[in-house]
């Protein structure tokens, strides 16, 4: 198994951690769930980048890089729900849009098609991260201690700013989630208006 690869099965094994972890009980349980995701996060950027700068790219690359990432993203969602920390209903359309495009790209696949990733998807996803680690933050940083407050003697975290700024993240990422499934559906109608 080449190092993408490996990549790609060690942000899985992230993910169950992350997972496990939120919902502990242990010390810092909440700052270590957030330190765990964005580890997953990073292995997402470097399996793809190495795997295209040494031609390491494999089917196996090819089809569980992007369930994986699927998989970490709903799972963090899912979690939230758990905690109350998001409403059901956002979560709801973030998985459904994942599950749904997952289900046209292996359509595609039947067909021998390739369904390339577009730019609205990958703005939907930096939102999505951005959406995560912001909610993670807000119900973290009381864990850092009276000193975490502040950078350079400026406040950073706290209330309200950081609820606000996380509030505006989730419906960020929730509107482009809706309008990029939208989007990908529309332009790919071919390949499920065909068999009705």
């Amino acid at each position: 198994m080449n190092l993408p690869n490996k990549l790609t099965v060690s942000r899985f094994i992230l993910t169950i951690a992350f997972v496990g972890v939120i919902f502990s009980n242990l010390p810092f349980h909440e700052t270590a769930a957030m330190a765990l995701f964005i580890v997953a996060g990073m292995t997402d950027y470097y399996d793809g980048k190495i795997a295209r700068r040494d031609k390491l790219i494999t089917n196996f690359g090819i089809l569980m890089d992007p369930l994986v990432d699927k998989i970490l993203v709903c799972s963090a969602f899912i979690a939230f729900v758990g905690r109350h920390w998001l409403p059901a209903w956002m979560a709801v359309i973030i998985v459904a849009r994942e599950l749904a495009v997952t289900g046209m790209r292996l359509l595609a696949a039947s067909r021998n098609l390739v369904l390339a990733a577009e730019n609205m998807g990958k703005v939907k996803t930096s939102a999505q991260m951005v959406a995560i680690v912001s909610t993670l933050v807000l119900h973290s940083y009381r864990e850092w201690g009276e000193w975490s407050k502040f950078v350079l003697g400026f406040p950073v975290f706290g209330e309200p700013w950081v609820f606000l700024f996380t509030l505006a993240a989730q419906w960020l990422a929730v509107i482009l989630t809706l309008v990029s499934g939208i989007t990908y559906f529309s332009r790919n109608r071919q390949l499920y208006l065909q068999d009705l």
